[in-house]
């Protein structure tokens, strides 16, 4: 009698999401499994990052244009920065997760990363940032040579950052001159140069990054500390709010001097206006004691970005119909 029992057939491997990504994210929803462990590496299921990244290029560049006086911001410019925020960020966290993929293995939260979990090996991780600043460097060769050279500047501070936290509590500084970077190169491939509105703008930037990263960071300071690591949320303590406000309120005036610089008009201001009570709700509401607090007040920094732009884009449409330019 033949044994008619069927073979046994393997499991389909099933790539659990990241701790910290939404559960509806598109990576973990459409993409083919070969292809999620290095979208994963990128952040692409958690694109918060992209956009915070982007934003700054794009009031940049819209700010050069009410500068000069233009109906809208350049599409073709848009579109470029866009492409270049993500491959930019991208090879930045893969690069990041590589630096730190010892660390992150022994953190609950970023133990599920595709380094530290065995998904992607570190010479992969290093090919991937590899193409990726390729593209990163096409899409800046679309720009002047003063661009360029500017944009290429900023890889110093990409290469340092992921070291910081072993060394400084104020790690967040070279995350925020390294992230908003682009607040200097939007203007420049613009009008091929640099003015004071575009360091107003930048250093404002900057300010608003250390806050929404402090608030960030609150999600691992136990683990921080357990390993020896550094960051502003450690510094500040229970003092973060008031530190995070003190920052907030330094971006929101140094924006407000940019705006001025620019030429800027009402429109821009009144959109400035609504930013600072959205980052008066993020301080005002904190509570550094609860992870999924902290996570959300981070996330609707993309909600800043989005108003700051829109004012913007605003202004340079209304000012130019009704004869303000």
């Amino acid at each position: 009698m033949s044994d008619t029992t069927p073979p046994e057939t393997a499991a389909p491997t099933v790539i659990p999401p990241v701790a910290d990504a939404s559960r509806d994210n598109w990576v973990d929803r459409y993409a083919p499994d070969s292809w999620r462990p290095y979208l994963r590496l990128m952040r692409l299921d958690r694109p918060i990052g992209t956009w915070l990244l982007l934003f700054p290029c794009w009031w940049s560049l819209a700010l050069a244009e009410i500068d000069e006086g233009l109906p809208h911001p350049s599409l073709w410019y848009m579109m470029l920065f866009a492409i270049g925020a993500t491959v930019m960020r991208g090879a930045g966290c893969a690069y990041n997760d590589y630096v730190d993929r010892d660390y992150d293995a022994q953190v609950a939260r970023t133990a599920s990363r595709p380094i530290p979990s065995g998904q992607v090996t570190p010479e992969d991780a290093l090919v991937l940032v590899g193409v990726l600043g390729f593209i990163g460097l096409a899409v800046l060769l679309q720009f002047n040579w003063f661009t360029v050279f500017l944009g290429a500047s900023s890889l110093l501070l990409v290469l340092i950052y992921p070291f910081m936290k072993r060394f400084t509590y104020w790690p967040q500084v070279v995350l925020g001159l390294a992230f908003n970077w682009g607040a200097l190169v939007g203007w420049a491939a613009d009008e091929g140069s640099l003015e004071l509105a575009a360091v107003a703008l930048y250093f404002g930037a900057v300010a608003w990054t250390i806050g929404y990263d402090t608030i960030y960071a609150h999600q691992d300071t136990e683990d921080d500390l357990m390993l020896g690591l550094k960051s502003t949320a450690l510094k500040f303590g229970e003092e973060s709010p008031t530190w995070v406000g003190a920052f907030y309120s330094i971006a929101i005036v140094l924006w407000t001097i940019a705006g001025f610089l620019a030429g800027a008009h009402l429109i821009f201001f009144l959109a400035l206006a609504l930013v600072g009570l959205q980052l008066a709700w993020q301080v005002s509401t904190l509570n550094v004691h609860d992870s999924k607090n902290c996570l959300r007040r981070f996330r609707s920094n993309r909600d800043v970005g989005f108003a700051i732009f829109l004012g913007l884009a605003a202004d340079m449409f209304l000012s130019y119909w009704s004869g303000f330019a």
